[in-house]
């Protein structure tokens, strides 16, 4: 009984947690246009748009990821600022 008691416990405690930690969203409308331009800029096409509103000095205004882009015939996962500026471009 005692386990079953601190395995609820853990649970109520780590999953609203990690429900917290979740900062993901979809694009909007307005943004998935700006980010595509973005990403075709970049030399790239498609890829899965969120927005990651992660926040840390290297992007204090969190961040766009396009994930499973295609660039040069081969994935890449990229990532831009809030403006749009390509911050990271690595293969998959």
């Amino acid at each position: 009984m005692r386990i079953v008691v601190m395995s609820v416990a853990a649970a109520v405690v780590f999953v609203p947690a990690s429900i917290v930690w979740a900062t993901d969203r979809p694009v909007t409308e307005p943004e998935r246009s700006k980010l595509a331009e973005a990403v075709k800029a970049a030399g790239c096409s498609a890829g899965k748009m969120e927005f990651d509103d992660d926040k840390d000095a290297s992007h204090p205004n969190g961040k766009f990821e396009v994930d499973d882009a295609m660039c040069d015939g081969k994935k890449h996962d990229l990532a831009f600022d809030a403006e749009f500026k390509l911050l990271k471009k690595k293969p998959d």
